[in-house]
């Protein structure tokens, strides 16, 4: 198939959105892979154990993954919206906090249905996230929203200046 062709206008809209949704996806969990195996590669050095077990980095991948299908859940329920007159930071900021209460959510009932997966019973395994631990969850909520509040920044500068601006912008223009 020519590019022509690829790009043309008479291509179905749903096979067109689903292109767009499974690029988002890529990008996101790229972005999530980075910081997953960053802090893991961190965690395992200061335990000091040695040889550093590569299993860990492709559960961080798995993560990140899940995280990038959680963030993508949000933003569909709760879509971004910014208005460049009132400036981006203040709006994301509130939708920030929205999108880390969805991902822990969401991850509180990962653990659940991961614990009926493994004979367990549901609300027991969804209590058991964070090592039931309250302030480990506080952390991995602040750690996240360090984590998306950049990655929201970015969609919010897209959305108010365009895809062509932003990279222009981040990487120098083409001309």
């Amino acid at each position: 198939m020519t590019n022509s062709a690829k790009n043309s206008p008479n291509k179905p809209g749903l096979k067109l959105k689903l292109e767009d949704e499974m690029r988002k996806a890529l990008a996101l969990t790229l972005y999530f892979g980075i910081w997953f195996c960053a802090i893991t590669f961190m965690a395992t050095t200061a335990l000091e154990e040695r040889p550093i077990p590569l299993t860990l980095f492709g559960f961080a991948l798995i993560k990140a993954g899940l995280s990038a299908k959680f963030m993508l859940i949000a933003q569909a329920a709760y879509p971004i919206k910014v208005d460049k007159e009132h400036g981006i930071v203040g709006p994301l900021f509130v939708e920030s906090i929205v999108y880390i209460v969805v991902i822990i959510a969401l991850n509180y009932i990962e653990a659940g249905v991961d614990g009926l997966i493994h004979g367990k019973e549901f609300i027991t395994s969804m209590a058991a996230f964070g090592s039931g631990d309250p302030l480990r969850v506080l952390a991995m909520s602040i750690v996240y929203w360090l984590i998306v509040w950049p990655y929201l920044i970015f969609v919010g500068f897209n959305k108010v200046v365009g895809n062509t601006e932003t990279l222009a912008v981040l990487f120098g223009s083409k001309k």
